[in-house]
């Protein structure tokens, strides 16, 4: 638990927007651990939170409830209003993953934060993963040649139910799969351009279930992504990667586990959610901004070159 309350710095109350699994799995727990916080609020259509006032969409919240700061956890679609309305009311904001739907939403996001002089966070929470800081130092010192990353799930587990991510805006398999972009562009320089792409979506859906990236660095890293939400049995996050001095290292289970030449490197305990509230505090005092596009926007290029391949109708 972090305590800069000792310091004489009182919490910073939040409201969380989009009380569903992803709210009720990670940040909330983390807000409750976490001494640099206190929630204020929730703000959502079908869901409440015990202890504090809950509103049913954030124009109400905004004209009715406290002043805090604002961790929106609604699907990407629906979010950019928000944080508009938030910003405008001058509410510092955190932005679940991914941050938008669109790069012109993000560009609209960072400039409205700037215009009001509010904290603005889109929080990559797996850059936040145990192994990611200790791969990175690795990887500083070395030149890398080549990355694989195979990142594989069961969609039923992970999204039961969840319509919305299989319409416009709600990214497929890339919902998951950029949190692989988000680790890869954390510990190698970039930017890395797509130079080929495979996205498959099925009959019955809107958004990709599964695809295939070739990407490559400005500095001539060859990449080759494999994302697939069919995975059943044990689920699969990996990156691997070889560098010049025939050296290579590999992530497990989404940067919570690291070998390097073979060689385990044990890491402390999975904690992606704390590292980014600690984070967002910290923004919030400096009245500092963090915005990276860069995961968005490798995802946004692949659907700009891929192919796009139908398959087969898949229902929950």
């Amino acid at each position: 638990m972090t305590d800069t309350t000792a310091a004489g710095e009182a919490p910073i109350p939040i409201a969380v927007v989009g009380v569903g699994k992803i709210a009720r799995d990670q940040h909330l727990p983390a807000i409750a651990a976490d001494a640099d916080f206190t929630l204020a609020a929730a703000v959502s259509r079908n869901a409440a939170v015990e202890g504090v006032p809950s509103f049913a969409d954030i124009e109400a919240f905004l004209a009715e409830g406290p002043p805090a700061a604002v961790a929106l956890c609604a699907p990407p679609g629906p979010r950019q209003a928000m944080a508009l309305a938030a910003i405008a009311a001058g509410r510092d904001v955190l932005i679940e993953k991914p941050p938008a739907a669109t790069l012109g939403e993000i560009e609209a996001l960072v400039a409205a934060a700037r215009a009001r002089g509010v904290t603005l966070f889109a929080a990559w929470h797996s850059r936040f993963a145990p192994a990611v800081p200790a791969a990175r130092a690795w990887l500083a010192g070395r030149g890398a040649t080549r990355v694989r990353i195979v990142w594989k799930e069961d969609v039923r587990r992970w999204h039961p139910g969840q319509d919305w991510i299989w319409r416009p805006g709600g990214f497929g398999v890339f919902d998951p799969g950029i949190n692989a972009l988000s680790i890869l562009t954390e510990i190698l320089p970039g930017p890395f351009v797509v130079e080929a792409a495979r996205i498959e979506t099925p009959a019955n859906r809107e958004t990709p279930i599964a695809a295939r990236l070739a990407l490559r660095s400005t500095g001539g890293v060859a990449v080759e992504a494999e994302i697939d939400w069919r995975q059943e049995g044990p689920q699969t996050w990996g990156i691997a990667v070889e560098t010049d001095d025939g050296g290579r290292l590999e992530l497990g289970l989404g940067g919570a586990t690291l070998r390097l030449d073979g060689a385990e490197a044990p890491q402390g305990p999975e904690r992606e959610y704390a590292g980014v509230y600690r984070r967002f505090a910290a923004l919030v005092r400096a009245g500092e901004s963090e915005v990276d596009a860069a995961p968005l926007r490798i995802v946004a290029d692949a659907f700009m070159v891929g192919e796009r391949v139908r398959v087969g109708r898949f229902d929950d």
